[in-house]
């Protein structure tokens, strides 16, 4: 009987001993890191156009407020439904009411333009132009487009210095196209034209002023093959992708930017920031089904791409250049249930905090469900790339992205499931804490398979202590979990109403807002301790409120 005791006493102490190694002891006036917070510089929305509606311009004002955003990203500035080209007695003229409306609605906010130069005026593309999306965006140059382009962008240029003044434009970013290399679809034209695309847009640009910033190439997702290296792509060479067991194993790499970064120094050319679209997946679109069906590579690919661009960009003739990764989500498909989901939001908290210190900005691809490339959607949660559904309706990105933008600017603490930071202003901690689950970190979260995520992964144990604080400081904890703010999921329980009426859509309002919270005390020491059990995809916050 005394050997039974010494033995469970033993087993005692042991978990005891183990518990203790498993706790993270933070001070609270601790030497901090400084850091930038990448999340919040730049978010994407859809088209030029959709920026003209009420409800896209509340549901941005919400996430610059709540989430921090600083600027928005957008296609479509130079489509005819903006109407920058008229033609009037057979004189082209320059129309930028439409524009103007745009800018001034979100410089009032304090949102500024991440200016994306595209698509083509009808004037300016071929006559038979290859379109693309349901509004008919013109991507074939025509057989004058360089000259054209370039006296385009030079009278926008000079009239937004004109209008907003240059002190303020000295802020915004110019980035010229977007996805040049998925030809035919957004660029029916070869990668040598897209390069005197950009010659010339730079030209343009820095004619008014030297001080402007302008970048490129905005090309899309990495890829572990040479189908970009010709003038367009060669999809037969990605064929043998298909045979790879782990398509993880392959050596990845940006498309266009090494090429890009060579022929810009070869003829003289400003690149003030490097822009290119990290998304985790092998082909650019619709990874759920056809040939591209679970080609999605594992958690820590965005931060591989992230140092092979940081790299590359260091050991160019443009070493200075910013980086500016202006789209990115768990994939490129505005039809992915997993953007309605809760792992989604666990996989935006990971790769933002891993990528600190590797890229200027990492922008969500987007903000808002008010987006059309497909047209309209039958459902209200139908993998939307928005954190805010059509109806207002926060997602579990959102949350994430909120949680983000309360942490502070100086690093006391970071690890695979915790990040504990500083306000460097008012000294009061804040730490962000989830659980990715090692069971899938072998792929990012997918649509097509986000039952099984949901179901699979263990849970981790939180505890963290936080020293030296103020005796009494308060604590607000907050929870996104399956059943908090995981408004997809509230909506699944109230029998997926389609559409909801007006009282459905207020009660998912605040389901959707409403985070289990809970408020704690540090005691006279200054010392407070957080033991929680973090579940698979749960991301807490943990903020020093007084």
């Amino acid at each position: 009987m005394q050997l039974k005791n010494s033995f469970i006493l033993a087993v005692i102490v042991f978990a005891q001993w183990v518990s203790a190694q498993n706790t993270v002891s933070v001070n609270a006036t601790s030497q901090g890191e400084k850091f930038d917070h990448l999340w919040s510089k730049c978010v994407g929305a859809g088209r030029a156009n959709e920026a003209l509606r009420a409800g896209w311009l509340e549901q941005m004002e919400k996430v610059h407020l709540n989430c921090g955003f600083e600027y928005v990203r957008f296609h479509g500035l130079f489509h005819e439904d903006m109407f920058p080209v008229l033609t009037q007695n057979d004189i082209l003229v320059y129309n930028w009411q439409y524009i103007d409306d745009v800018f001034d609605r979100l410089l009032d906010m304090n949102v500024r333009p991440f200016v994306e130069l595209a698509f083509f005026p009808k004037q300016f593309a071929a006559e038979d132009s290859k379109t693309v999306f349901w509004w008919k965006a013109k991507v074939t140059p025509g057989p004058d487009y360089a000259q054209q382009w370039h006296d385009l962008i030079k009278a926008f240029t000079q009239h937004v210095v004109d209008r907003y003044g240059m002190d303020e434009v000295l802020t915004w970013y110019f980035e010229v196209w977007n996805e040049p290399n998925l030809y035919p679809f957004f660029f029916h034209g070869k990668k040598s034209q897209y390069f005197e695309l950009y010659k010339q847009s730079a030209l343009a640009v820095k004619s008014v002023d030297e001080r402007l910033k302008i970048g490129g190439p905005s090309t899309s997702n990495f890829v572990p093959d040479a189908r970009f290296d010709a003038e367009i792509i060669d999809n037969n060479v990605s064929e043998a992708i298909f045979e790879v067991e782990d398509i993880n194993l392959l050596e990845w790499h940006g498309v266009w930017i090494e090429d890009f970064l060579k022929y810009c120094e070869k003829e003289k050319l400003p690149v003030d920031f490097i822009t290119t679209h990290p998304y985790p997946t092998d082909y650019a679109f619709n990874p759920e089904t056809g040939k591209g069906r679970g080609l999605t590579r594992y958690a820590q690919s965005v931060i591989e791409d992230l140092k092979w661009l940081k790299s590359t960009v260091e050991n160019s003739a443009y070493s200075d250049a910013e980086i500016h990764l202006t789209e990115w989500n768990t994939s490129p498909s505005s039809r992915d249930r997993m953007h309605d989901l809760l792992p989604g939001a666990a996989y935006i908290v990971k790769s933002n905090l891993d990528c600190i210190g590797l890229t200027n900005s990492l922008a969500f691809w987007t903000f808002t469900d008010i987006f059309e490339e497909k047209g309209g959607a039958a459902s209200i949660f139908h993998g939307g790339f928005g954190m805010i559904n059509f109806q207002g309706l926060v997602k579990p990105s959102y949350h994430a992205y909120r949680m983000l933008h309360q942490l502070g600017e100086e690093k006391l603490y970071k690890d695979d499931y915790l990040f504990v930071s500083r306000n460097s202003g008012n000294g009061k901690v804040v730490a962000l804490a989830y659980n990715y689950p090692k069971e899938n970190e072998g792929s990012v979260p997918a649509g097509y398979k986000s039952y099984e995520y949901l179901s699979k992964g263990s849970p981790k144990q939180l505890d963290l202590t936080l020293t030296d604080l103020k005796p009494g400081a308060m604590f607000k904890i907050e929870v996104l979990d399956k059943d908090h703010g995981n408004v997809c999921h509230s909506w699944e329980k109230m029998g997926k109403p389609e559409p909801p009426t007006r009282e459905q859509v207020k009660v998912l309002k605040g389901m959707a807002e409403n985070l289990k919270a809970e408020l704690i005390t540090a005691d006279e020491n200054g010392v407070v301790s957080v033991k929680r059990e973090l579940f698979p995809w749960n991301v807490v916050l943990i903020k020093q409120i007084n």
